[in-house]
């Protein structure tokens, strides 16, 4: 590939700087590294003046969303507070530059905008972790996995942070090699570059210096079926063991019993619903294994020191 290829990023407001930087820097460095122009960039937003970052950063962009121009790629970009953004000129303007041959993809939590639009339908997405529960409830039709990207869809998209930095490294390599591609991340000291099956989160095992299958076995047990939890007994006899070994694993490992991990579980799940949904309170116990509100407050409050509802409210 041989012609300069275009990239915009839609930047919406609260956009997270660290995907941003990773997005645009291995393209700097792939054209200084080259001796060639082989990407070049512009950046758009709201108003067409400024775009501002989450940690503050004023960003100079050349384009408003309505008039982004024909591009190579366009790639939506956004970091907290994306579920309160108005996206119809952008999702409108996004259908009009896919329908001239842009490639649409998203970055951090862009893919809440893409997924607005019914893009992702179908298809498997990434997204950053910490809005899965949410985006889940909310886009049941869309494929969302953990992986770090998701080159081979359609609609592009990585999860943020350092993992946009990985995609990009990824696309480098499709369109000019893998020397130039190692070539950017050695300028950018980064060693540790991860395909797209990698996990976006550290694993079990290597957070915990854990190697016991069955324990890491008995965990993804109870993160898939946080809607619906099962006793400890049901968890060891799916996974070949008794109840007692089951207790002592998380004795041993985790220092807490399974019903009390599965509790924690099933409150963090909580708490990101509260903060990123508007699903009631009486949703939310359901979505998280609890029968009946009541049960689920009292739980919430122990935990966390407040209530669900003035949870919410602190949010309003």
């Amino acid at each position: 590939m041989n012609d300069t290829q275009h990239f915009v990023f839609a930047l919406v407001e609260d956009f997270t700087h660290l995907a941003f930087a990773c997005a645009v820097d291995p393209l700097r460095i792939a054209n200084l590294l080259s001796g060639k122009t082989l990407y070049r960039w512009s950046y758009a937003s709201q108003d067409g003046r400024t775009a501002t970052g989450s940690d503050g950063t004023a960003v100079v962009v050349q384009h408003a969303f309505a008039d982004m121009p024909a591009s190579d790629r366009v790639f939506v970009l956004s970091g907290i507070h994306m579920r309160h953004k108005d996206y119809r000129g952008l999702i409108a303007r996004l259908r009009f530059l896919e329908r001239g041959g842009a490639k649409v993809g998203a970055l951090c939590s862009g893919a809440y905008a893409l997924a607005k639009a019914g893009f992702l339908d179908g298809t498997r997405a990434a997204i950053h972790w910490e809005y899965h529960d949410s985006f889940m409830e909310e886009f049941p039709e869309v494929n969302l996995v953990r992986n770090v990207y998701v080159p081979d869809e359609k609609y592009v998209t990585a999860s943020g942070g350092t993992a946009t930095a990985d995609l990009m490294l990824h696309l480098i390599e499709k369109d000019h090699g893998y020397d130039l591609s190692v070539a950017v991340a050695d300028q950018m000291v980064y060693n540790a570059v991860r395909n797209a099956t990698s996990s976006q989160k550290v694993s079990l095992q290597s957070r915990n210096g854990i190697r016991n299958a069955h324990l890491v076995r008995a965990i993804q047990i109870m993160r898939d079926s946080l809607e619906a939890p099962q006793s400890s007994a049901s968890i060891a006899r799916r996974i070949g063991i008794s109840t007692r070994q089951l207790e002592r694993l998380f004795g041993k490992y985790l220092n807490t019993a399974p019903k009390k991990y599965l509790m924690e579980m099933r409150l963090e799940k909580a708490q990101h619903l509260l903060l990123q949904t508007e699903m009631s309170v009486t949703e939310i116990a359901l979505a998280c294994g609890f029968d009946n509100p009541g049960n689920f407050s009292r739980a919430y409050k122990t935990a966390f020191g407040i209530s669900p509802a003035t949870q919410r409210g602190r949010l309003n």
